[in-house]
């Protein structure tokens, strides 16, 4: 075997490798989030847990992703630990999955259908259909397809690469002795563990290894200790995730660790055992990439059901391991950083459940919000100093929720994201500016109220009166524009604008009455420009709420706010005008 062909199969293995890797992240973004929701939500017993943890992975093609995942959710408090047991024995049967479609590779017939069912024959087919849709494709779906059928491709195109020089190192003494070798159970497993240590993938290493079983030198003695250590060295990725995390998050990834080396402990104790007395006759013969791909998923079926009625005694063991102090025991999480922890530097691997999970914090962050715009109202007419203390701490909690959360999604826009996705990183950049900028005007509202509290002063019946009208519109353009939010709903933000334009009149009319009731001699000055102030907030928050619901409604980047607002007020608008009308009977002053 000389240096070019040296060449060849190291070129065919980073191709192999880069298609793997160019094929799950396609699947990943064309789930758009919508996977790891499901392994949020559905968990809520383990046989279910087992299901979906084995389908999300066979969907996406790694086990890795799909466990360093449940570390993120358990380490942010969205998933309790004995819902991530089930997940984490499922991934290890998902991941059975890779190798089947692998093992197409293998096919050796005559017959037109089974030849086309073979890499070397769909493959280029499967490139030049992924090429064409990447070339001429806008909608961001279709070019998500197209990439994972270019790295399907270049996957099975690079095993195809590696399959010639392999079959030349077949032919070299040296590396027969060393196959030799691992047919040594202990040996063969530890070299199965540092190659999938070091690939991060057990489908990658066990595809290397149904790579090498075309050549025919590759024995059942040998492959079998190779892909238990597969399943070890695939902990590899859970455990580096499980660095600096929570103690929950550690026994998450520890999980992973045990469960691995209990069935691979069982398995061999028990295989190695019965092939001692029994001796196996077939363990000397070659092995297909079919067969390896039956011992694999046999494998992790026959003892996913075998230690699955455990799965309560490995949480046992992990707590064993970490146990829980006393001082993370006395820690009691607070609303706002339970929903900050949520952004887990984890979930960024997938950016659509990354963004998913920003805009429930988001929503969180709204309501706050709200719920400080409404108690800083209600201090304008029934003072409390608890309330008012709530309000400063509520402005509070919001500034940390727009740090967070702006680091987070700057992070998130480095990502390879779809064009809806870069939409929402667009909504969501904007709307966390407009929340925070809320919870501050509540708190200048709540300070109105301080003062005036402080100075036992007072607002006129007719200025109560007005007041309470204003609030009330403030209240419901606020709560309108979160809903609008919250349900992405185009319809409910263009209800927005009309109450805007509504509450600016009401904050001219406000000030002119006011003005009237100063000539009269029925308000002071002081008293004047403190409910000048208040309302100066009331209508800021709805240019606040404004431009969340502009935000919403913008579509590409084309859209122009101005433009639009400037369009949707022209006097011939006459469905805008007749929201207005509806708005303006609404809130009459009195």
């Amino acid at each position: 075997m000389d240096f070019f062909s040296i060449l060849t199969m190291v070129g065919g293995l980073a191709l192999f490798l880069y298609g793997m890797r160019v094929m799950g992240d396609g699947l990943s973004k064309i789930s758009g989030g919508k996977l790891e929701r499901i392994l949020e939500k559905l968990t809520n017993n383990t046989v279910k847990a087992v299901l979906v943890g084995a389908g999300v992975t066979a969907v996406i093609q790694s086990s890795s992703a799909t466990t360093v995942m449940v570390v993120g959710f358990v380490n942010s408090g969205i998933m309790k630990l004995q819902q991530a047991v089930g997940i984490i024995i499922g991934a290890n049967v998902g991941t059975t999955v890779t190798a089947w479609i692998l093992s197409l590779s293998g096919i050796e017939s005559g017959g037109f259908l089974l030849q086309m069912l073979k890499p070397s024959s769909f493959s280029p087919i499967l490139a030049i259909a992924g090429v064409c849709m990447l070339s001429f494709s806008k909608k961001d779906k279709q070019r998500d397809a197209a990439t994972i059928l270019v790295g399907f491709a270049v996957l099975m195109i690079g095993m195809d690469i590696m399959a010639d020089p392999m079959k030349e190192l077949a032919n070299v003494p040296e590396f027969g002795k060393v196959l030799t070798m691992f047919s040594n159970p202990f040996l063969g497993m530890l070299a199965g563990l540092c190659l999938t240590a070091l690939m991060q993938s057990s489908s990658a290493s066990v595809g290397v290894l149904q790579v090498l079983s075309r050549t025919g030198s590759v024995s059942c003695a040998t492959a079998v200790p190779v892909i238990m250590g597969a399943n070890i060295g695939a902990c590899i990725s859970a455990l580096l995730s499980g660095i600096g995390a929570s103690r929950d998050a550690k026994r998450a990834s520890l999980i992973h660790l045990y469960y691995n080396i209990l069935k691979t402990s069982l398995f061999m104790i028990v295989f190695y055992t019965v092939d001692y007395f029994v001796d196996f006759a077939f363990m000397e013969e070659p092995i297909s990439a079919l067969g390896v791909a039956v011992v694999h998923s046999m494998f992790n079926v026959a003892m996913c059901l075998i230690l699955l009625p455990f799965s309560k005694l490995l949480v046992k063991l992990v707590y064993l391991t970490i146990p829980e102090s006393s001082a993370s025991a006395g820690n009691v999480l607070t609303e706002g950083e339970r929903e900050r922890k949520s952004l887990d530097p984890r979930f960024l691997d997938a950016p659509g459940f990354a963004l998913d999970q920003c805009r429930h914090v988001t929503g969180v962050m709204a309501r706050m919000a709200q719920r400080s715009i409404r108690t800083a109202i209600d201090l304008l007419f029934s003072y409390d100093e608890e309330k008012a203390e709530e309000v400063a701490e509520l402005e509070n909690e919001v500034d940390k929720f727009e740090d967070e959360l702006g680091t987070y999604l700057v992070k998130i826009g480095s990502k390879d994201l779809s064009g809806n996705e870069n939409r929402m990183l667009t909504v969501l950049l904007h709307c966390i500016g407009d929340f925070e900028r809320i919870s501050d005007h509540a708190l200048n509202i709540k300070e109105a109220a301080d003062e005036m509290h402080e100075k036992q002063l007072e607002f006129s019946e007719k200025a109560v009166g007005e007041l309470q009208v204003f609030s009330g519109a403030v209240k419901d353009i606020l709560e309108l524009s979160i809903n609008a939010f919250d349900q992405d709903d185009a319809e409910m933000a263009r209800m927005v604008e009309p109450l805007e334009e509504v509450i600016d009149q009401l904050n001219i009319d406000v000030k002119k009455r006011h003005v009237k009731r100063l000539r009269k001699g029925k308000c002071t000055i002081e008293m004047g420009f403190i409910l000048s102030d208040i309302i100066t907030d009331f209508e800021r928050v709805a240019d606040h709420c404004s431009n969340i619901a502009v935000s919403l409604l913008q579509k590409g980047d084309d859209f122009e706010a101005h433009e639009y607002l400037d369009t949707l007020k022209t006097g011939d608008n006459m469905d805008f005008q007749g929201r207005v009308m509806a708005f303006r009977n609404k809130y009459p002053l009195p």
